[in-house]
């Protein structure tokens, strides 16, 4: 097979799963990329690195309403310094031991940009797809929206900062970094969802792909979309901050449709926040914020 025929194979592949990991007998998987010039501003730690890339793939994990089991990781770097892989190992293994999973290893290479490769395992007989939200379902998230557009908001206020002021702008924007994958939120909400997803992408663009899968439109009412409080610190004002926790993306939610009659066994089952933001819809009726077309808009992969 030649590369263009490889390149077709995979993209059909691709459109086929459409989910956010693969599910083979129960055994779920799930693969990442992540590169300095796209994925770490100046400022982020190694140990914040490890914590964030390993995350996200656990983040997948959750989105299938799966056990996370274990992680591994690729590490290349153009040169390689004892102290920062250490880090980067210290904040892959604490992000798998906060949702119960192990980090196992990985690999070492040299490459002329400091890149990571993650791939994270679970386990589930249940898993949630994208494609089974019904109209007269509710539209849920977990947590709150906006932590990575705040972090990259401090990280550049950082850069232009001296001394005491930037190491603090850096430790802060570091720990919003620090995201929690909800793996225990997406095992809780596994038995009562409909359609489940991240939010890696940001939240409009997911109910997009959700739109698409389920063949279904969603109402939302924005007064319930849950801001980060470091959005609203950040933001110039509640335009600018709805727009932020909305369309940036990259802060690894859940978004999920489950039935009205469920919510309450969900909110009970996670010491998680779980926001009810919207209806699904027929098909037809579109994707609204506040009754206005929202943009299929968020978060571009460089």
């Amino acid at each position: 097979m030649d590369e263009r025929g490889a390149l077709a194979l995979l993209d059909s592949e691709l459109e086929a799963v459409g989910d956010d990991a693969a599910v083979i007998d129960g055994l779920v998987v799930t693969t990442d990329m992540l590169h300095d010039r796209t994925d770490f501003p100046d400022g982020t730690t190694r140990y914040t690195a490890g914590w964030r890339s390993v995350g996200a793939s656990l983040s997948d994990v959750a989105a299938m309403g799966a056990e996370a089991t274990a992680a591994v990781a690729a590490y290349a770097a153009p040169a390689f310094d004892e102290a920062e892989l250490l880090a980067f190992v210290r904040g892959a293994s604490d992000v798998c031991a906060a949702v119960d999973a192990q980090y196992v290893g990985g690999d070492l290479d040299e490459h002329q940009e400091f890149t990571v490769a993650t791939t994270a395992i679970g386990r589930t007989d249940a898993p949630v797809p994208r494609s089974g939200a019904r109209p007269g379902d509710r539209v849920c998230v977990t947590g709150t929206l906006g932590r990575t557009a705040a972090a990259l908001e401090l990280f550049e206020r950082a850069a232009s900062a001296d001394g005491q002021e930037a190491t603090q702008l850096q430790e802060r924007a570091n720990d919003l970094f620090q995201f929690s994958p909800r793996v225990a939120a997406g095992r809780a909400l596994a038995p009562h969802a409909t359609a489940m997803m991240d939010s890696s992408d940001g939240l409009a663009r997911s109910l997009h792909q959700l739109a698409e899968s389920s063949d279904c439109g969603f109402a939302l009412d924005s007064e319930r979309v849950p801001i980060d409080d470091a959005v609203l610190e950040v933001a110039a004002d509640d335009a600018e901050a709805l727009e932020l926790a909305t369309t940036f993306g990259e802060d690894f939610e859940l978004v999920a449709t489950v039935p009205e009659e469920s919510i309450e066994a969900v909110r009970d089952a996670t010491n998680v926040s779980i926001s009810v933001i919207g209806t699904v819809l027929e098909r037809d009726d579109g994707i609204t914020l506040d009754g206005e077309s929202l943009a299929d808009s968020g978060y571009t992969h460089g």
